[in-house]
C-alpha cells in the first residue's frame, strides 16, 4: 500500500463498538471485494470493501473477518481468513499477507488460511444462533453485479437455514458516520493531499489548456503524495460542461473567459475528501461570474454555520434553499412572482441548485450515514451549493468538507485551500 501504517488501535475499537451491538450468541462475516474482470486477463485494481476495512485495516482481495464474541473458546472470538502466501506469489503477485503481519494490521491474533473457512464455520455454527449477514443497504446504492458477499449470503443460507437472520447494515451505518480521531486525521491527510493539487493547478490552467491536463497535472500530485489517486471520477467542467452535473468526460479545450468547475478530490487509505472549485480559464471572473461566485460561497458559508448535533438533514436543506432563493432573487434569476407560484414539491430555487447541500464522507465519498436521524459530533460532511445557468454558459459549485464539533461551528478540514477570489486570481496570476 502506497499509505503508511496505520495503528491497529484504530479497528480494535471498532470491532469493540460494533460487537458490543451484536445479539446473544450471533457471528458475523464480513468479506473482501472481487477483483472485478475487463476482458481476456485484464481486470481492474482491487478496491478492499471498506466494512472489513473500517473492522480490520485488512486490504487484500480473498479475506474473511468472522466475529463470534460469545464464542465458548478465546480464540473463536475474532478470526482472519487470508488467502495462503507462497513464494511463488510473492513472485507473481507481490507480497501479501502473513499470519504474523496481519496480527500487526488487525490486532487479530487467530488468523487462518481461506481454505480453511467452511471447516471452521461449521464448527462455529453449531455454537451459534443468529448470523449477521453485510447487504449493501446505502441510500444511493445501486448494485447491479453480484458481489463476493452476495455470492457468500446465498451460499450460508442454503448451508445453514436453521439459523437467524441480522443485518451488520444498520450497525455500521451508525458507527461508521461517527469518525474516530485516527479517521479524522486520515481524512485531513487527504484534504491536504488534495490541497496540493488544486495550488498546483492554479498554476498551470491557461486559456486553450484541455480539460484532461488538468486531470493529469491533479493525477500526478496525488499519487506522489502517497495517494492511489482520485477518490472518484473526477468532473472538470469548462463552459457550459459544468451544467451537467456528473459530467466525467474531461475531454474539452478550455476557452478564455470560461469557468471550470472542478470537483476533485484525492483518497489517502481508503478515506475520501470532496472538492469543489469553480475557478476562471483566464485568471480573472468577470463581474458577473464574480457575483454569482460570492451569491454560492454566502450559501456555503451560511449552511455551514447550521450543521450543528441535533439538526435534521431534510430541514437543514428546507434552510438553504430559503437562503439559496434569497440570493437567486437577488441575481435576478429569481423574482417573486417565481416564488409565489412555486411547486412546494419542487421549489423555484431547484431550477438552478437542483441538488442536495450535503452528505456523509468518509471511507466512502458519499458514507454511511442514516438521514433520517440528527446529526452527531464527529461526523464528516460535504457543504456543497451551486448555481448553475446554462443560458449563461456557466455553473458554478463551491464544497469543502467539515466535522461537527459538540458546540459551536464545524472544522472545516479544507480551511486552507483557496476559495476567496481575491487568493485564487492573485494565485493564478503570480
Amino acid at each position: 500500500m502506497k499509505y503508511y501504517p496505520i495503528d491497529r488501535q484504530l479497528f480494535i475499537k471498532n470491532r469493540t463498538k460494533f460487537t458490543a451491538q451484536m445479539k446473544p450468541k450471533s457471528v458475523a462475516v464480513f468479506n473482501s471485494n472481487d477483483i472485478y474482470p475487463v476482458s481476456a486477463d485484464s481486470t481492474l485494481p482491487f478496491a478492499q470493501h471498506r466494512d472489513i476495512f473500517y473492522l480490520s485495516g485488512v486490504d487484500q482481495e480473498e479475506s474473511i473477518l468472522l466475529l463470534f464474541p460469545d464464542a465458548p473458546y478465546e480464540n473463536q472470538k475474532e478470526m482472519l481468513f487470508l488467502k495462503e502466501t507462497s513464494e511463488h506469489i510473492a513472485i507473481w503477485e507481490g507480497e501479501k499477507l502473513t499470519k504474523d503481519r496481519a496480527f500487526e494490521v488487525s490486532g487479530i491474533k487467530t488468523v487462518h488460511w481461506l481454505q480453511d473457512f467452511e471447516k471452521v464455520l461449521a464448527e462455529i455454527m453449531s455454537y451459534s444462533e443468529t448470523i449477521y449477514i453485510n447487504t449493501n443497504e446505502h441510500y444511493r446504492a445501486t448494485v447491479e453485479t453480484e458481489t463476493r458477499e452476495a455470492r457468500f449470503v446465498k451460499w450460508w443460507k442454503d448451508k445453514y437455514p436453521a439459523h437467524q437472520v441480522a443485518k451488520s447494515n444498520p450497525i455500521l451505518q451508525r458507527l461508521r458516520s461517527v469518525k474516530e480521531s485516527e479517521e479524522l486525521d486520515l481524512i485531513q491527510n487527504a484534504c491536504n493531499i488534495t490541497e496540493k493539487g488544486f495550488r498546483r493547478i492554479l498554476s498551470f490552467v491557461k486559456p486553450n489548456v484541455m480539460e484532461y491536463e488538468i486531470e493529469a497535472e491533479l493525477i500526478h500530485e496525488f499519487i506522489r503524495n502517497r495517494s492511489k489517486g482520485f477518490a472518484y471520477t473526477p468532473i472538470i467542467a469548462s463552459g457550459n460542461n459544468a451544467n451537467v452535473l456528473h459530467y466525467i468526460e474531461n475531454n474539452q479545450q478550455c476557452k478564455a473567459g470560461d469557468l471550470i468547475l472542478l470537483d476533485v478530490a484525492a483518497e489517502y487509505a481508503n478515506y475520501s475528501s470532496d472538492l469543489t472549485r469553480t475557478i476562471p480559464v483566464s485568471g480573472r471572473y468577470s463581474d458577473r461570474q464574480k457575483a454569482v461566485y460570492n451569491a454560492v460561497l454566502r450559501v456555503k458559508n451560511e449552511a455551514t454555520k447550521m450543521l450543528t448535533p441535533g439538526t435534521l438533514w431534510k430541514q437543514y436543506q428546507a434552510e438553504v434553499g430559503k437562503i439559496m432563493t434569497s440570493e437567486l432573487l437577488g441575481l435576478g434569476l429569481l423574482d417573486k412572482a417565481d416564488i409565489q407560484n412555486e411547486n412546494p414539491d419542487w421549489p423555484a430555487y431547484k431550477k438552478y441548485f437542483m441538488h442536495g447541500t450535503s452528505h456523509h464522507m468518509g471511507l466512502d465519498t458519499h458514507d454511511y450515514g442514516i438521514l433520517t436521524e440528527p446529526m452527531q459530533a464527529n461526523m464528516v460532511f460535504t457543504v456543497e451549493p451551486g448555481i448553475y445557468i446554462p443560458a449563461e454558459g456557466f455553473g458554478i459549485r463551491l464544497e469543502d468538507n467539515v466535522v461537527i464539533q459538540e458546540t459551536g461551528e464545524p472544522f472545516n478540514l479544507m480551511r486552507n485551500i483557496p476559495i476567496e477570489i481575491e487568493e485564487i486570481e492573485t494565485l493564478m496570476n503570480s
